[in-house]
């Protein structure tokens, strides 16, 4: 009977023993944490249903890492704020001309679109075309400033000014994504045509009552200064270079998995 309970006693000290020694032997899940608005489909949310979203979770699940998020309004001074302070790593959607921040290799390239309901008689517009002078017309406005969007400048160096109405970038921050609001006004006949960033516009598109159309703006480059495509990539914090490696590793590693993300959202890509 005593030896019995001795072997028990024993198998029982040696299995708490490989136990502790496993668990001195564990390496803590590693942390990354990204950047996003809160309030911003179709590319983020806070119940994270955006396609940004989607890939910050693919890259953090292919670098065994756990994700976190630091949640900030994109307004001006969003990477001032995010980025730069330190508060996360990576910013999943980023234009890859930024110099603010180091640049993943491009994971996707979009343009603006002109968005017209399906029964008008509005197909192959061009930033030339004659009838822009006589329909209304949407357009997303950053400020009156020279920050203000590629259609919005390439309008106006067309003196075509009177007839547009403005829908700003940020919006009613109080309201559900509020740059939906520009392909609303067309949903609702506000305005004829908008002049919207191809993300936005593929997705507002999509959830709409009614049937609306989408095509890309051209010439692409207006006024050889006024680009209507842009590179999309991942942001790190300049100098990260370690993990700005990792992160192209990933996009080259799941790019077809990052197609149909993208496709499911309905963005319009561009051949890079």
């Amino acid at each position: 009977m005593g030896s019995d309970r001795g072997a028990e006693m024993r198998r029982i000290a040696a299995t708490l023993g490989a136990f502790l020694l496993g668990s001195c032997n564990l390496v803590p899940q590693p942390t990354l944490t990204a950047c996003a608005d809160p309030n911003n489909l179709p590319f983020s949310n806070r119940a994270r249903q955006g396609f940004e979203n989607k890939l910050a979770a693919l890259i953090a699940s292919d670098l065994h890492a756990q994700l976190k998020y630091v949640w900030w309004a994109q307004r001006r001074g969003y990477v001032r704020n995010t980025l730069n302070e330190r508060a996360c790593d990576f910013w999943p959607g980023v234009g890859s001309n930024v110099e603010m921040v180091a640049t993943s290799r491009p994971y996707y390239r979009s343009t603006y679109e002109f968005v017209t309901r399906a029964n008008s008689n509005l197909t192959g517009l061009t930033l030339d075309d004659p009838r822009l002078r006589k329909l209304k017309i949407g357009v997303q406005m950053v400020g009156n400033d020279a920050t203000n969007t590629p259609p919005a400048h390439a309008l106006a160096a067309r003196k075509i000014v009177g007839n547009v109405r403005g829908y700003m970038l940020y919006g009613d921050y109080s309201a559900p994504n509020p740059p939906a609001e520009i392909v609303r006004a067309v949903e609702r006949g506000d305005v004829d045509v908008a002049l919207v960033w191809g993300p936005l516009a593929g997705y507002f598109a999509a959830q709409s009552k009614v049937p609306l159309r989408l095509e890309p703006v051209t010439p692409w480059l207006a006024n050889n200064q006024w680009p209507m495509q842009f590179d999309i990539s991942v942001g790190v914090q300049n100098g990260n270079y370690r993990l700005l490696k990792e992160i192209d590793g990933v996009l080259r590693r799941r790019s077809g998995e990052i197609h149909k993300l993208l496709a499911q959202y309905h963005v319009p890509v561009v051949d890079q």
